[in-house]
């Protein structure tokens, strides 16, 4: 492998997101620790408690907060509840579980300065119509508005600005890595890039596919764009279910255990034939 500073770069999904702490395992046991840390959407909720803890200790402590009520509880609201709310504002969640979430992990307060890696993470800033990368000032406020899926859950406000999700801007980003000096980029992403695109059939079809377009492209740009000496390596999940692509899936935390093991075992293999 090269040498050089080594980035993980863990990217949107949401309830997929999971698929990213096996792939974290895999990495801590065969040896691999970050010198920065990237996150968009999911990936920066994930990417936030490794750059706390960039050891091994913190799948399992992640391992836990997937499978907690308190992750269900994010979209966690009854049909009834989410509709009223939808009808008199713009999303269907409160954001008041996520932000508990994280204050209870990483502590209400904390600054990017007092994570043990060098953190950052992506939002799309409403007012500016521009990606905006967070690496100063408090965590959590930062990690919510990466992680403020458009309909799910309200823009976040941050400093007098809206954002929403980062993955409308910069789903996985490698060239944010790249720009800061990393020379081996581990890319940890949900397995929607793995599977090809079919044409729209039903009505929630059309968003998904368009946003896949977007967000393949851009990837696929900055993979062709890399300058030499840069090693990027996707690691895979281990396959998705039919079921993922249903507009619900953001829902389903029944799975979480199983994507967790595919995705390591899938990149425990991957990262052990790089050795041989």
């Amino acid at each position: 492998m090269t040498d050089g500073p080594v980035a993980f770069v863990l990217g949107g999904g949401g309830v997929l997101g999971a698929v990213e702490v096996g792939m974290l395992r895999a990495l801590f046991r065969a040896g691999l620790r970050p010198d920065l840390v990237l996150g968009t959407s999911i990936g920066a909720v994930n990417g936030a408690l490794v750059a706390a803890d960039p050891t091994e200790t913190v799948t399992d402590r992640l391992v836990r907060l997937w499978a907690s009520p308190e992750a269900s509880e994010v979209y966690g609201d009854s049909v009834a509840r989410q509709l009223r709310r939808f009808a008199a504002r713009t999303h269907l969640h409160s954001p008041r579980p996520l932000r508990r979430l994280l204050e209870a992990e990483l502590g209400a307060e904390t600054t990017f300065g007092e994570l043990k890696v060098p953190f950052r993470c992506c939002a799309a800033s409403i007012e500016r119509a521009a990606e905006h990368w967070f690496s100063t000032g408090p965590v959590v406020p930062a990690v919510v508005a990466s992680a403020s899926v458009p309909g799910l859950l309200p823009p976040a406000e941050v400093g007098g600005e809206h954002y929403v999700d980062g993955g409308i801007v910069n789903s996985i980003p490698v060239g944010e890595a790249v720009a800061l000096g990393a020379r081996r980029v581990f890319v940890l992403q949900v397995g929607r890039i793995e599977r090809p695109l079919t044409p729209p059939r039903r009505p929630w079809e059309v968003a998904q596919v368009a946003f896949e377009i977007a967000r393949r492209h851009r990837f696929a740009r900055e993979l062709a764009a890399l300058p030499d000496g840069v090693e990027v390596h996707v690691l895979p999940t281990g396959g998705l279910e039919p079921r993922d692509d249903s507009p619900w899936a953001y829902r389903d935390m029944a799975a979480v255990g199983r994507r967790i093991s595919r995705a390591y075992i899938a990149s425990r293999d991957y990262l052990a034939a790089l050795d041989r």
